[in-house]
């Protein structure tokens, strides 16, 4: 093989490293199986939701917890599942609350002795209504280090969602990493209107493409298609594309959910309030997000700088900025 993939998804796994091995005490791993309920918006092959799944099959695998969920819920039909799952017996529902804030909120209330820990933009509320952040900002910065030395036609382009606070900050990390090394890059920026719609975001990228972008940043599933279809680089998020696009995607801005499923199964089984905001497991230099990049593809110079970089943000000496304002 040409180009040697660094730290793998596969290598990440098998590394125990943060992104997805357990660290759960021996007295947690000791204790009945916690009962689980994932309720995703998405099809659980989105990234993000993919995320939180994978992370909940894994600790059910290993007899930590009993996990059921669904998929494809409404935003209309959400309040439903969450009662649903709450009456049914389940300890801990994870899932999203970006649509219904209001409404997650409020049955949280309902049910003061179920906890709920949901993505939100949001803070949390009492004592069993947690949130966290999907913040792989660090890795998207990092990969905005390599695009920024790459691009040949200077103009890079960022296909995401909806611009909510955590998507903002993502795409606003990337533009800020390509800047740090190319400051007369333009960044291209264009939200699809919903967390789900590979066609959508291929069709997004087609436009960038044609405006000049040489590289996308693939907030959304599709984008990688339209770099494939026309032959440019592009880079991932949340988890590996590498593989599924072996020749277009170069790197990634990973993100493992497992650091925060642990914290608030631990939270749990010890009978504390979930209230609180788990993000912080899912940082860089907490062990719960990172890059992966495809060696050989950005100049030497450019991997090194980068790495460099990253140790620093490993380290604690440099934190990527957090920018939650919609990019222009």
């Amino acid at each position: 093989m040409k180009n040697q993939i660094i730290m793998s998804r596969r290598s990440v796994l098998a590394s125990g490293i943060a992104l997805g091995a357990s660290a759960l005490s021996p007295a947690a791993r000791a204790a009945a199986p916690l009962k689980v309920a994932g309720i995703h918006a998405s099809p659980v092959e989105n990234a993000w939701n993919s995320c939180l799944h994978a992370a909940l099959q894994a600790a059910a695998k290993e007899g930590v917890i009993e996990y059921v969920f669904s998929e494809g819920v409404s935003g209309t039909d959400y309040p439903r599942a969450m009662r649903e799952y709450a009456e049914q017996g389940n300890k801990l529902i994870i899932g999203e609350a970006y649509a219904v804030e209001k409404e997650a909120r409020q049955v949280a209330a309902e049910y003061p002795d179920t906890a709920f820990v949901l993505g939100s933009s949001g803070n949390e509320e009492g004592d069993n209504f947690g949130v966290f952040g999907t913040w792989n900002h660090d890795g998207a910065y990092l990969a905005g280090m390599l695009a920024g030395k790459m691009t040949k036609s200077n103009v890079v382009g960022s296909v995401g969602a909806i611009p909510i606070p955590e998507v903002n900050m993502l795409i606003n990390a990337f533009g800020e990493g390509v800047k740090a090394v190319n400051p007369d890059a333009k960044h291209l920026v264009a939200f699809i209107g919903t967390f789900f719609d590979p066609p959508k975001a291929r069709e997004a990228g087609l436009a960038q493409i044609d405006a000049g972008a040489d590289i996308l940043f693939g907030e959304r599933i599709g984008t990688a298609d339209a770099a494939k279809e026309r032959g440019i680089k592009a880079v991932g998020s949340l988890i590996d594309y590498s593989p599924r696009y072996p020749d277009t995607v170069f790197a990634n801005a990973l993100w493992g959910f497992r650091p925060i499923l642990n914290a608030a199964i631990a939270d749990v089984q010890a009978g504390k309030p979930v209230g609180k905001n788990y993000t912080a497991f899912g940082l860089m230099k907490e062990g719960g997000s990172d890059i992966v990049y495809v060696k050989g593809v950005a100049p030497a110079d450019a991997e090194t700088a980068m790495e460099a970089k990253r140790a620093e943000i490993k380290a604690g000496t440099f934190e990527v900025p957090r920018n939650m304002d919609q990019p222009k």
